[in-house]
């Protein structure tokens, strides 16, 4: 559930720093893209931080 959430953020979050910057559709896209890989990839680490403490 963490990593949905972090990839869904990530992606609302690059999507609003793109369209700040004022980018394209493709710039939105790609930063949207990015920013949800990142923010999963940090949701899967803290996955596995909660699973071993809390195991």
């Amino acid at each position: 559930m963490i990593v949905i959430a972090g990839a869904v953020a990530g992606a609302a979050f690059g999507a609003m720093t793109a369209k700040k910057r004022g980018g394209n559709r493709a710039d939105i896209a790609q930063y949207a893209v990015a920013s949800a890989m990142a923010f999963a990839v940090v949701g899967m680490l803290l996955t596995v931080i909660i699973d071993r403490v809390a195991g």
